[in-house]
């Protein structure tokens, strides 16, 4: 440390020298250090001074930033040089790193919610470049083009739940949301194939839009635009419409081509399985304008009779043919005490006789086997009398389950002991609670 000492008569005058004359106003004043160096210090306020400018020695003024290509004293007073880089950093004017690499997770998380797929506007708002599209779909690549602007992004052959979805992907609008089933919903037999019902082609997938709205057709996509927007579920990751929908929807669709049983089976399965109230599936016929149709017609009659299979539909038509009573199709039936006894397919309330049709594919298992006489034990037990048919003998020998049928009506009368069971039809199901 420099330790000065001011002066207070000025400077010490060289030897020979007049007297020590006091700096001039404005000047700096001039301090003597104990080691002999001058230091100049800041002059006081005041109008600035006639004279030359005064050098500074290599020590610069507080504040000033020296840069190190730069020869000690020659930076002006006051000025500040911009800090150096850093060792081992590079300034580029192109876009920063890891852009690629956003682009690449963006592309996974959009394809993360939609079973592996992604539509053109999806992977580009991910910051996905085209060529890299266009590179990874090549033949051979890591990704597949399923249909115009919708892409798998894995290898290997897309499943019927992909396939549905890209159905959708492709009739749903750029900037909607896919899943959410406003601008694109799956129908028809494509959405109740994902339910499991049987018999219903996936291909091609029934697609319904908004109208006015008209897409492009595309290979195994059939759109169609529709002013009544359905009620929408999703199954499996897929927008679809509701099942009454759905089912309307396929029997529209169905070429008059198609095998004759097809209508009545899907639309059986569809209330068999409980998606859906026959009242319900035969309004939304009506509204559909397809019960000008014979065999959408006919299946509508059947599943309000209670008929919930093509094999009892054959039953009732046997039967329709005959002069028996008709009877009640799929009732329940309950002991005196309430509890739930058995629904046999066909049943006749004042004669307590049962018609089951028994079918290879539901009853010749082991365990189905067993619940189907357990279950013909206790109609037996409680008074009711039996006849067990198949499918393919009401269609090759009728007149034999006609007459097994008259033989029991006829006995009924005669029976000491009537059926203690009580029948309940097919009741209008509650959709909505009622107001006040």
């Amino acid at each position: 440390m420099i330790t000065a000492q001011r002066n207070p008569a000025g400077p010490t005058p060289a030897p020979g020298d007049g007297p020590a004359q006091k700096p001039p106003t404005g000047q700096a004043a001039v301090l003597e250090p104990v080691g002999g160096r001058a230091v100049v210090a800041k002059p006081p306020t005041g109008p600035p001074a006639v004279g030359p400018p005064t050098t500074l020695p290599a020590t610069t003024l507080p504040g000033t930033v020296q840069p190190s290509n730069t020869l000690p004293g020659t930076a002006r007073p006051g000025t500040v040089q911009p800090p150096a880089t850093r060792p081992g950093t590079v300034r580029s004017s192109t876009a920063r790193p890891g852009a690629r690499a956003s682009g690449r997770f963006g592309a996974v998380r959009v394809a993360r919610r939609q079973h592996g797929l992604a539509t053109r506007h999806q992977l580009t708002t991910a910051g996905v470049p085209g060529g890299t599209i266009a590179s990874r779909t090549r033949p051979g690549g890591p990704w597949q083009r399923l249909l115009p602007r919708v892409y798998l992004l894995q290898t290997g052959p897309p499943d019927p739940r992909r396939r549905a979805l890209a159905a959708v992907l492709y009739a749903a609008e750029a900037t909607a949301d896919p899943l959410s089933g406003d601008t694109a919903v799956l129908t028809g037999g494509a959405a109740l194939a994902l339910l499991g019902i049987r018999d219903t082609p996936t291909s091609p997938a029934d697609v319904l839009i908004r109208a006015p709205r008209r897409l492009a057709a595309a290979p195994g996509v059939r759109t169609r635009a529709t002013s009544r927007w359905p009620r929408t579920m999703t199954v499996s990751g897929v927008p679809t419409a509701r099942p009454v929908r759905a089912a309307a929807d396929f029997a529209a669709r169905t070429e008059p081509g198609a095998p004759p049983d097809r209508i009545r089976s899907v639309l059986a399965q569809v209330v068999q399985a409980g998606w859906c109230h026959p009242h319900d599936l035969h309004a939304e016929l009506r509204a559909s304008r397809l019960l000008h149709r014979p065999a959408v017609r006919a299946a509508a009659a059947e599943l309000l009779a209670g008929v919930r299979s093509v094999a009892e539909g054959r039953a009732r038509d046997t039967l329709e043919a005959t002069d028996l009573p008709t009877p009640l199709w799929n009732a329940r039936l309950h002991t005196s005490d309430g509890a739930f006894l058995a629904s046999p397919d066909a049943y006749w309330p004042d004669e307590g006789v049962a018609l089951e049709v028994d079918s290879a594919e539901y009853h010749y298992t082991r365990d189905a086997w067993q619940a189907t006489l357990r279950r013909r034990l206790r109609l037996e037990s409680h008074g009711i009398l039996v006849v067990s048919a198949t499918p393919s003998m009401l269609r090759d020998t009728p007149a034999e389950v006609l007459a097994a049928l008259r033989t029991l009506l006829a006995l009924a009368g005669s029976r000491p002991t009537p059926p203690t069971a009580r029948a309940r039809g097919h009741q209008q199901l509650t959709l909505f609670p009622a107001k006040g």
